[in-house]
Parts: structure tokens; sequence; C-alpha cells
């Protein structure tokens, strides 16, 4: 083994690094008090981040594509974060990894008339992941305790009672053999100034930016408080919510890619074995 290589973690060290990150059911995390450009849980530099990621989303491959063959369980990741968080590039940097045949990234942006018609649920629960599959929203159904509370696009009336909603919409999808797993990336408000800089100023990435990015960093405490109650709300044993500190885009890659590691290797999909009146089959010439 080369210098400055080192083995991919063990199961029990990505479970360790997973139950560190994930937000305990019933509390409500004091985002105030993690520092987005920590990486707590890891004490290796980016270089041998990048080592461990490629040799995590090899693994990720495998595990996708034993359980697309297995047809038993399905996985359903979550990423919130704020504007130019970095959910793209956790998207593009760790779940590339995974086969198009048996995954899919669904975008969930500001409702259509026919959607506003409905429950708040109607345009989520028909992008739920079926047998053998994983689902990766980018945005989610915590839109409508997030934006929908800070925006006051609705009275607490109406946005409040969504929590336990979503957690009964999330318990059946574990009942039915569904691994959900909700990451908040949570960015510094000096780290996200400098990501919407960048989009201003290069013309590459011009396209990602909108006005409204500005108005929502003016209400930032606010959407603080509004993730601090949703992950305090709706992190449960059955669909965690894991924090994750993202200033550091190779720490935030590698630590969405343990944790998920760390959920396919509990899952431990087969490969299904050959019917037995097939075993001796010989294909004619």
């Amino acid at each position: 083994m080369g210098k400055g290589h080192r083995p991919a973690p063990s199961t029990e060290e990505l479970a360790a690094f997973a139950e560190s990150r994930r937000v305990l059911p019933g509390r409500r995390p004091d985002l105030g008090a993690v520092d987005p450009a920590g990486t707590p849980g890891y004490d290796g530099n980016k270089a041998s981040a990048k080592r461990e990621l490629k040799q995590l989303r090899d693994e990720l491959f495998t595990f996708q594509t034993t359980m697309w063959a297995e047809r038993k369980h399905s996985m359903l990741i979550v990423l919130q974060a704020m504007d130019a968080g970095g959910k793209d590039g956790t998207i593009r940097k760790v779940f590339s990894a995974f086969s198009l045949q048996g995954a899919r990234v669904t975008g969930f942006g500001v409702p259509t008339e026919e959607e506003l018609a409905h429950d708040f649920l109607w345009r989520i629960h028909p992008h739920a992941p079926g047998h053998g599959r994983v689902a990766i929203f980018n945005r989610s159904h915590y839109e409508d305790v997030l934006v929908v509370r800070v925006a006051n696009l609705a009275p607490e009336s109406v946005w409040r009672p969504r929590y336990d909603l979503i957690n009964d919409w999330e318990h059946s999808l574990a009942a039915a053999g569904t691994t959900v797993l909700k990451f908040m990336l949570h960015v510094s408000r000096d780290e996200q100034r400098k990501r919407l800089q960048k989009r201003i100023d290069e013309p590459e990435k011009q396209w990602k930016f909108s006005a409204g990015d500005l108005d929502v960093r003016t209400q930032w405490d606010d959407y603080m408080d509004a993730y601090a109650d949703a992950l305090g709300n709706c992190s449960t044993d059955e669909a965690p919510w894991y924090l994750i500190p993202a200033d550091h885009k190779w720490y935030r890659n590698l630590a969405v890619a343990r944790i998920v590691a760390s959920a396919a290797r509990r899952m431990d999909p087969q490969l299904p074995a050959l019917e037995p009146d097939l075993v001796g089959t010989k294909v004619p010439a």
C-alpha cells in the first residue's frame, strides 16, 4: 500500500461516523454550535478524503446494482441546504456512482398550480423509490416547513402539523422496505456569499444565480430556526437526519458517502440465485 493510502473504513468505523452526525430523535440541534468549516470525525486531509471517496463510490455502485437485481428494498436520499449549499455538487461527486438504470434524481421547485390544488405530499409521493431503486431528492417535502414557513406562504396552523404528516409518510416508506437518509448540508453564511459571488462573476455559473437568492440571505436566521425545528421534529430512528458541515466540499462529499455506505452495508442486498431448474442449462450453439 502506497504512502498516505488508507484501507477502506471498516463497517464499525462507518457506523460510528454516521452516528456522530445523526440528529437524535426529539433533539433540536443547535446549528450555531456546529462549525460549517469543521471536519468532525475525520482526521485526514483533502487528498486522502478523495482517495477514500473513490473507494466508497465503487462500493456504492456495487451496492446499487445488487439492490437493483434483488428488487426487495429501496433507498431514499434527501438533500436539503441553503442556496449554494452543495446539493448539486454532492449529487455529481457522490451519487453519480449509481447506475442510471436504478437511480433517479428529482428536484422540487416552486409548486405548480395543479400541485397547490392538492395536499403538500401529493407531488412528492410518486417519486418515492420502488423496490430495487434509489431516489435522490434535491430539495424535498421539507420545503413545506422551510420556505413556506419563512416566506409566510401559509399560517403556522397549516405548516406546523406537517411535521407529523411527514413523519407518518416516511414511516410508511420504511415499513415498505425503504431506507430513508436525510442530509442537511450546513454551509456558513460567509461561504455562501463567496459561492454566490462566483455565480455572478463567472459566466459559466451565471445561470445558477437568481436575484431571489439575495432576498433569502436577508432571512438567514429565520431559515436556521426553521431548519433546526425541522430536524428536531423529523429526525426519527426510521428516517434520520444527518447534519453535515459543508464549507469544505471534499469533507461534505466524503461524509455523505460514508453515511450512505454504512446504510448500504446494513441493508446487505444479495444477488438472486439462478432458479434451480435452470442450473446446468447449456446455451445452444
